[in-house]
């Protein structure tokens, strides 16, 4: 078995990451070997919605480190405000479809990503039901069968959206950021759907920062792998399948080299839930993480 794993876990959010970021990473995937698993926006793209965060501390801040407009266009930054968010899961099923046929893992990031990540903690239950039953639909129309896995937008969950997994099946979710697959917990309640964690900093987390050149940013990642455990990569269609599309070629291109083994997600969930009584049980709280804004689902200590 190889010492060093890696999932590759895409968070697709934008029609525009759609239409162009999907397929571009969809080539550098095939020309180097790797299966990957997508995790699609499949409703409208609201995302100029999500400029209300201007009020959130550190937002600005993050937007002007990042080059926002540069990497989402001013088209995309503009949509659900200007005019209509364009249906992603209209527009491109095609493209959705081809994902899957390439070989790679296909999931539901979300129906509409700015509701759900900035309006999740205020839903309820019935309402947590209805907006991911959008998602659900969408999938089993586009791929013909029912979605496995989802990984929710901005890595937002709670017991209600846990909830709502586990009446749907799934195989298992990534919504959060830590350590190790575990089955959540909240307020004492456990619930039977694996996380698999983001276990990895994303890269908008590192760019713009002056502790983080540009020139350093692999050697930093390849810094964080463990060995003889899988370490879970979240990229963006967006970023890594545009803006910085010649950087994860070359990154990718030296993993391989080092003989680093890719997984897909779903292989790291069938390894887990081959063995459930080694899966702990842990706390799932809200959280920060370094170079991102806001709180988010963080894989806390393990119940008993």
């Amino acid at each position: 078995m190889p010492d060093i794993i890696v999932a590759i876990k895409v968070d697709v959010d934008t029609e525009r990451g759609t239409r162009l970021g999907v397929p571009a990473l969809a080539r550098v995937f095939e020309e180097l070997g790797i299966r990957a698993t997508f995790f699609f926006s499949l409703g409208p793209d609201n995302t100029g919605r999500a400029l209300r965060r201007i009020f959130r501390p550190g937002f600005l801040k993050k937007v002007r480190r990042t080059s926002v407009v540069g990497i989402y266009g001013v088209r995309t930054l503009l949509n659900g405000v200007l005019w209509p968010g364009p249906h992603i899961g209209q527009r491109h099923g095609t493209t959705l479809r081809a994902i899957r046929d390439a070989g790679h893992e296909v999931g539901i990031h979300c129906y509409d990503h700015v509701r759900w990540q900035d309006g999740l903690h205020r839903m309820s239950l019935d309402e947590v039901r209805r907006e991911f039953g959008r998602a659900r639909a969408e999938f089993a129309r586009i791929f013909g069968v029912p979605a496995a896995a989802a990984a929710a937008a901005g890595w937002q969950a709670n017991a209600q959206s846990l909830a709502v997994y586990d009446e749907a099946g799934l195989s298992y979710a990534s919504d959060a950021r830590g350590g190790t697959p575990f089955f959540p917990v909240v307020r004492g309640q456990r619930f039977r759907t694996l996380q698999i964690p983001t276990t990895l900093p994303t890269l908008d987390e590192l760019m713009g920062r002056p502790d983080f050149p540009r020139e350093q940013w692999a050697a930093h990642y390849f810094s964080l792998l463990r060995r003889n455990a899988v370490n879970v990569m979240t990229v963006h269609a967006e970023i890594e399948g545009m803006a910085h599309l010649d950087w994860f070629r070359e990154f990718l291109t030296r993993a391989v080299s080092m003989r680093i083994q890719f997984l897909t997600l779903a292989g790291v969930a069938q390894a887990a839930l081959a063995r459930p009584d080694q899966v702990p049980a842990s706390e799932l709280l809200p959280g920060e993480v370094d170079g991102r804004t806001g709180t988010l689902a963080i894989q806390g200590g393990a119940t008993g």
